[in-house]
């Protein structure tokens, strides 16, 4: 059994195939070398290294890319060469063949590569070492968007059947895994489908008990006799190891099921919670979406924001599911005041948002942003609030034809480029996030622990990174006027 996650699981790859595969390479698998699935293995980089001995520098699952500048001559230090390399993890070893060094594959290498079952790519010279890293590093980054889209998709799907129960969350997560899934509660199995074990095997009560064992939010593997890879993780909002989530499949989890897996267990945790309700569940699909800033969907949205109006707080019915129906979205929060805030594709139409005005509810509606940039789309929601308020009528966001037409966009650029220099470049120079933390802070109007929440950090960090900002840009962020110039050089930057 597993309690720790391998540090590399999450990390994005591609099979061996997919570079050996790549017409412009030109590279040539030595067919002696290659063992049953060794194309399928996972390449997380590609690396040049004429070391005598790179081991202590390799992480493992790289493509190792070598002249043979110091290859040694002795077929004995060749293979103890190979041994250690296969040793190391590697998915395989480009050769690269150099007229006036070795023109043809060293037979001893070869023989050794064979040996080890450590396979064996031939690179011609005309493919140059920096298109083999290149080619490797531009597959990478669409496996990523592969699996980032795979991940927004799926969650999109999990925060549309919360509203729908238990059961119903239970299936989607198990679809979008294709493993079964057991929400398992103190003695008992709260959800299961797609074929979940019952009872759950032994090995898998011991990994429930192990992992309640422990303390914090975290997940725990095993595998099976049967082959079955099992990944257990408490859920959320509980943070507690008393309500867990257990999935099981042939395939092992990667990073992307992960990530699916942890919204799944988010959701199920408040639909597992004695009393929970739909808008509980709104809440916390409509928080997962504002935390995230990947994309989640191709299209742009838009967040709807209502405040009771006029009638006491206590006389605007609280109707989720009237909310849901009437925005055309599941994904709708109820908070204090009362208020709402909401998520949409297309905005309300005048007629909806009178109609809403009419039940009691002032509502705002934000201009259209890409998914990922959402959470920076609440700033813009408070000030729409402000302006409805006063002017006692729900407001759209003016959008294309608003300031941003009277800007020309060269001019925005260049000025967002020239106020925000400074901050890009400490974050640069040291991982400090001062960009993101600004905007967050002022998303936030200055919240301090509502931006460390965000952000995922203590509010003394948020308020020491502040410093760091007014210090490095010589202002005063009390001033709303730099509030506001700020505002708008993070809006108009790229």
């Amino acid at each position: 059994m597993t309690q720790s996650r391998d540090p590399f699981d999450s990390d994005v790859n591609v099979p061996l195939r997919a570079v050996v595969g790549n017409p412009e390479l030109a590279l040539d698998p030595v067919v002696e070398t290659l063992r049953p699935g060794a194309l399928d293995a996972p390449v997380r980089w590609a690396h040049v290294s004429e070391l005598l001995d790179p081991v202590p520098y390799l992480l493992g699952a790289e493509l190792l890319l070598t002249a043979g500048v110091n290859l040694p001559v002795e077929p004995a230090e060749i293979d103890r060469y190979v041994r250690r390399l296969a040793g190391s993890g590697i998915s395989a070893l480009g050769f690269g063949l150099t007229p006036g060094a070795y023109e043809t594959l060293p037979p001893p290498l070869l023989t050794a590569c064979a040996r080890h079952g450590l396979p064996l790519l031939v690179v011609q010279p005309r493919t140059p070492f920096l298109a083999i890293s290149r080619a490797v590093s531009v597959a990478l980054a669409e496996a990523g968007q592969r699996e980032q889209r795979r991940i927004a998709v799926a969650r999109e799907a999990l925060t549309r059947a919360a509203g729908d129960g238990l059961g119903e969350l239970a299936s989607a997560l198990a679809g979008r895994l294709g493993a079964w899934v057991a929400l398992v509660g103190v003695g008992d199995v709260l959800a299961a489908d797609h074929g979940a074990p019952s009872p759950l095997p032994g090995e898998v009560r011991e990994l429930i008990a192990t992992l309640r064992a422990g303390r914090g939010i975290r997940s725990a593997t095993t595998e099976l006799a049967d082959g079955t890879h099992v990944v257990a993780q408490p859920v959320y909002p509980q943070a507690t190891a008393s309500h867990l989530v257990v999935v099981g499949r042939v395939e092992r989890f990667d990073g992307a099921d992960r990530s699916i897996l942890s919204v799944g267990a988010a959701l199920l945790g408040l639909a597992g919670r004695a009393g929970s309700d739909a808008a509980g569940l709104g809440a916390t699909a409509t928080g997962l979406l504002l935390g995230e800033t990947e994309v989640i969907g191709g299209d742009e949205r838009r967040l709807v924001a209502g405040i009771a109006y006029r009638k006491g707080p206590n006389e605007v019915a609280v109707r989720y599911d009237w909310l849901r129906a009437r925005l055309d979205t599941p994904l709708v929060r109820l908070r204090p005041g009362p208020r709402f805030d909401a998520i949409v594709r297309e905005a309300p139409e005048a007629g909806d948002l009178d109609r809403l005005r009419a039940d009691g509810w002032l509502a705002v509606v934000g201009s259209p942003v890409p998914p990922g940039r959402l959470p920076e789309a609440a700033g813009e929601i408070e000030l729409l609030l402000t302006r409805a308020a006063a002017l006692g009528r729900p407001v759209v966001a003016e959008g294309p034809s608003g300031l941003d037409a009277l800007i020309d966009p060269g001019a925005a650029a260049g000025f967002a480029a020239q106020v925000l220099a400074p901050l890009r470049e400490l974050d640069r120079k040291g991982d400090r996030e001062l960009v993101a933390t600004l905007r967050t802070w002022l998303a936030h109007h200055g919240g301090w622990d509502r931006t460390a929440a965000e952000l995922g950090v203590h509010r003394n960090s948020v308020r020491h990174r502040i410093g760091q900002i007014e210090r490095a840009l010589g202002v005063d962020l009390a001033d709303p006027e730099t509030r506001m110039r700020l505002w708008f050089a993070l809006r108009w930057s790229s």
